[in-house]
């Protein structure tokens, strides 16, 4: 059985409408639950913080004359894109610019979909770095899946203007690793905005931010409780899911048979893994290990859920016909590892191996600095894999950071990759993408010029306004 968000809502607010009620069932309870009226009365919703996330005014714009990388698999030399109301209407060579449009003339650059970040913590850790910043792990419980990122997600982070100067539309921020459920992940747009729900990619699925291995091993295991081995996280894992099989189906019970099922208590915790069973929570994974991540495997098949990617997987290069089979990518770096043992064992060609055979690959940054350049730890990981005799293409290598991560985030039929219908999320880049000297001259956004290089177009935080005076670089 498999819900969608509206319809869980719904069915849960005539479920608890019922059990409060305490009325017989007299032919008028079937119609109390289905009175839209007095649904309205039950103050109960799964997603109580919806976006309001609304698009800045943006012009008819025809960029023409750019070599495209579609984010796709294909390059498109001298290559011209129509952007209407947001979105790419036509995109290919020759085109005709209408009538009124602003042309902006991309001769000798090149144009990629907007740069996708699945793992990053900005606003939850973010600029300046200091103790009352560190707002992205709920170190008190093993299983904290009863938060959320955006709650801590502060939008004045001066981070997301450096990010989107390099080239970064959407993000994906996530709680830290700390714990072995973290909490839930949530997707936003790269905009100066005053609220995190006015940065609300809408209708992006919610994510459930997962760690295995030494993270909440060495967390809880200092702490002289559990988990404190890799056999503790997964026995933790387990008990975490039955609980949360128990509660879906208490809830299935109840909407089944509302008059001899009483409604469950409400349990956060256990909204969020129900949500993850019911296919409707994406789950963004931790793991550095191959063994670890096919154990992980095994549970997900053992509880009838899906890993939609994990997160750094070092060792992705060992498995990747595991993930393929499983339908699982892997985000991670160019170049980070031998930081912890469980790093240890990763190689530079880890992103052009794992995508080489045949598995979902992307990179990520984890990091405030990284997420500036992952164009260019892109160009790394696609030279170290040539290095060795892998022969990617450039377009292929920019799903690395654009059409993949838009897969995994669950949004690739709205962004990701310059196609017609999807919103106008585009950078035009100075020089080749994997150039050490590129640097984004234009970034849209839903068609809206949000930065602009040359004219000094950017967004300018309230935390820096005042700390930047005229002239500072």
């Amino acid at each position: 059985m498999s819900l969608d968000w509206k319809r869980w809502t719904a069915l849960l607010a005539m479920g608890a409408l019922a059990a409060c009620s305490g009325a017989e069932d007299n032919g008028e309870s079937q119609s109390v639950r289905e009175d839209d009226e007095a649904a309205e009365l039950v103050r109960f919703d799964l997603d109580p913080y919806p976006s309001t996330y609304s698009p800045q005014a943006g012009e008819t714009t025809f960029v023409t004359g750019a070599t495209i990388f579609d984010g796709a698999g294909n390059e498109i030399e001298n290559g011209d894109v129509l952007i209407e109301n947001g979105r790419i209407t036509a995109v290919g060579q020759g085109l005709e610019a209408p009538e009124g449009a602003v042309i902006v003339n991309a001769a000798g650059r090149f144009i990629t979909p907007g740069v996708i970040d699945i793992h990053s913590h900005l606003g939850d850790y973010p600029s300046p770095q200091v103790d009352a910043h560190s707002d992205g792990n709920e170190l008190t419980q093993p299983n904290t899946a009863e938060v959320w990122a955006e709650h801590s997600v502060w939008p004045q982070d001066p981070g997301f203007a450096r990010a989107l100067a390099g080239g970064v539309t959407t993000l994906h921020v996530l709680p830290g690793s700390g714990n072995l459920f973290g909490g839930r992940g949530i997707t936003l747009r790269n905009v100066a905005a005053r609220t995190v729900q006015d940065m609300k990619f809408p209708d992006a699925p919610y994510t459930l931010k997962m760690a295995c291995g030494e993270n909440p091993s060495r967390v809880y295991g200092s702490r002289g409780s559990s988990p404190a081995t890799d056999m503790g996280n997964m026995a933790g894992y387990r008990a975490s899911w039955i609980r949360a099989a128990d509660y879906r189906d208490s809830w299935n019970d109840h909407w089944d048979d509302p008059e001899n099922n009483p409604a469950p208590t409400r349990d956060l915790e256990l909204d969020t893994l129900m949500g993850v069973l019911e296919g409707e929570i994406l789950i963004q994974m931790h793991c550095y290990r191959a063994d670890q991540m096919a154990q992980v495997i095994d549970m997900s098949e053992e509880f009838g859920y899906q890993v939609t990617t994990f997160h750094h997987a070092v060792e992705a290069y060992k498995i990747p016909d595991l993930l393929a089979e499983a339908d699982i990518c892997a985000a991670v770096w160019a170049d980070w590892g031998g930081f912890k043992m469980e790093a240890y064992d990763t190689v530079r060609e880890n992103l052009a191996l794992t995508h080489t055979n045949g598995a979902c690959a992307m990179i990520h940054s984890d990091d405030a600095l990284g997420i500036q350049r992952l164009n260019q730890e892109v160009a790394k990981a696609l030279s170290d894999g040539r290095r060795m005799g892998l022969e990617i293409s450039d377009a292929e290598a920019v799903s690395w950071f654009t059409s993949n991560p838009a897969r995994a985030l669950g949004i690739a039929d709205e962004t990701g990759s310059i196609e017609a219908g999807n919103r106008a999320d585009i950078v035009i880049w100075s020089a080749h993408p994997f150039s050490t000297y590129a640097q984004a001259d234009h970034v849209y956004i839903d068609g809206a010029l949000m930065y602009d290089r040359a004219n000094d177009v950017q967004p300018v935080s309230d935390f820096d306004l005042g700390q930047i005076g005229e002239g500072d670089d």
